[in-house]
């Protein structure tokens, strides 16, 4: 049994969170647990009343709204299980989880900020850390230039700036 939990926790893989981004995690499963399994629960006793459940589409509805509900719960209840929250303060000598680096690609240059992948948002400039150039940049010093592979193409960009 000793070994199981050793191959457990090393094939964990960790959740990377700001702090910022726990909290809102625990937020969500809170308002699941509490608040939309109670919504649900009422909908489900609600549609039963309508009377037969073989052609009760309110009653499918709410129980296919509660496994999605249930599948989101048991996948926060993993992000938080596995989180490592990020330094608030992340290291201006290289890229880490947390750092916002300013690049120059062959387009210009752009600026994003390095994050974990449940708190990814390219809309706001916030890659994942396991995106092609989120893998790049970690460990990238200021001035290096990193070499960037996606299935489709390959392209390089320099470090300009660590914040």
């Amino acid at each position: 049994m000793n070994k199981i939990n050793e191959l457990q926790s090393i094939n964990t893989k960790h959740t990377y969170l700001t702090e910022k981004g726990l909290i809102e995690v625990k937020a969500e499963l809170e308002f699941l647990k509490k608040t939309r399994r109670i919504q649900i629960a009422e909908t489900i006793h609600q549609a039963r009343e309508y009377g037969d459940l073989a052609e009760n589409s309110e009653y499918d509805a709410a129980l296919e709204e509660q496994a999605m509900v249930e599948s989101r719960i048991s996948e926060l209840e993993n992000i938080f299980k596995n989180a490592k929250v990020i330094e608030s303060q992340p290291s201006q000598d290289f890229v880490v989880i947390g750092s916002t680096v300013k690049i120059e690609m062959d387009d210009g240059i752009d600026e994003f900020t390095i994050v974990g992948r449940v708190e990814a948002d390219p809309s706001k400039k916030r890659i994942s850390n396991e995106s092609p150039l989120g893998q790049a940049l970690v460990g990238a010093k200021k001035g290096e230039e990193v070499e960037v592979t996606t299935p489709i193409i390959r392209y390089k960009c320099k470090v300009l700036e660590i914040k």
